[in-house]
């Protein structure tokens, strides 16, 4: 690929915007029907380009797959971060807030909520170690902003911390695939109770 400009373009802009495009198709087909049935012709459809031009982006669909992940992953992150530092300097307070940002951010965008808690298990042994890096990242948000305040437990941390986030992802994927999935706020209320329940003394 050389570094001409096409259409006012140079080719490492093309490519980024061809990556872009991929992913905003990815993130629509991947939640529906998902990721198993979503094959790189249809992506290319969606996303209006040739098939050649696919593997200039990406090695395949789980490479595809981990980018859509790992960005949901990061706007989620920062989220969490916000709502934390917002909230007043409390153990409830940071509980409350630190829930309520996960949950209320990736249930705003179903496609979303069903990435991040379905579609990476359907994909398989692939996606392993994106999970296990966004587990570690919340993990650590929970272990630096809860576990330093009074009242908070002091047993196994980082084990709580993992538990927590177990059933939070498990409320998730309830809210992805029920039929008549439960209110946000029932869900928010829910994780809230297992985690105070969990983490105070």
């Amino acid at each position: 690929m050389n570094g001409r400009s096409y259409r006012g373009m140079s080719a490492e802009e093309r490519l980024a915007e061809r990556r872009e495009r991929l992913i905003t198709a990815a993130y629509t087909l991947y939640s529906d029907p998902g990721f198993p049935e979503t094959t790189i012709e249809k992506l290319c459809a969606a996303a209006r380009i040739s098939n050649r031009a696919f593997y200039e982006c990406f090695s395949g669909r789980n490479e595809l797959l981990q980018a859509v992940h790992d960005r949901c992953v990061q706007e989620t992150l920062l989220s969490v971060s916000k709502s934390i530092e917002q909230a007043p300097d409390t153990l409830l307070s940071r509980v409350e807030a630190g829930i309520a940002g996960y949950i209320g951010f990736v249930t705003e965008d179903r496609r979303r909520a069903r990435i991040m808690h379905l579609e990476v298990r359907r994909a398989g042994d692939c996606l392993t170690r994106s999970r296990q890096q966004a587990v570690a990242a919340f993990s650590q948000i929970i272990e630096a902003n809860v576990f330093d305040l009074p009242g908070a437990v002091k047993a196994n941390q980082r084990l709580l911390a993992l538990g927590m986030i177990g059933a939070i992802q498990e409320l998730l994927i309830e809210w992805v695939l029920a039929d008549d999935p439960p209110a946000v706020d029932h869900l928010i209320s829910t994780a809230v109770h297992i985690f105070y329940r969990s983490f105070v003394t």
